[in-house]
């Protein structure tokens, strides 16, 4: 079976176009491999992989590509539509964790802040 016969496969099981699959599929990679290697998401390694297998997709699907103009032309086009829809999410992921980290946490409220610094008082006494 050739990664076409997947790719087509996977879209006919799921319902979700290509573009669709751009993006869980970035998703998927990214968050096994930081939880396999025991990574953040903030880690440059996850979005890497993820980066290297959007690589990999294009130049599989380059292989198929005619070599008239036009479908140079539209393989060109497409590829620069599937790293985009593949990478902009990672991407943004890896930013927040990495240099925004308690982004999405919340703020501790004030009495939470109060009974955890009576807590590290009584541990330092």
């Amino acid at each position: 079976m050739e990664w076409l016969d997947v790719k087509i496969w996977l879209e006919s099981e799921t319902g979700l176009d290509r573009d669709a699959l751009h993006i869980y599929g970035a998703l998927f990679i990214q968050f096994l491999l930081a939880a396999f290697f025991r990574r953040s998401i903030g880690s440059i390694w996850p979005w890497f992989a993820v980066l290297l297998a959007a690589i990999a997709n294009e130049y599989l699907d380059y292989q198929r590509v005619g070599e008239t103009e036009a479908s140079i032309a539209l393989f060109q086009a497409e590829g620069l539509r599937d790293m985009w829809n593949t990478m902009v999410i990672p991407t943004a992921l890896m930013i927040i964790a990495r240099y925004w980290p308690n982004w999405m946490v919340g703020k501790a409220k004030k009495s939470d802040e109060t009974q955890n610094n009576a807590q590290s008082e009584n541990q330092l006494a």
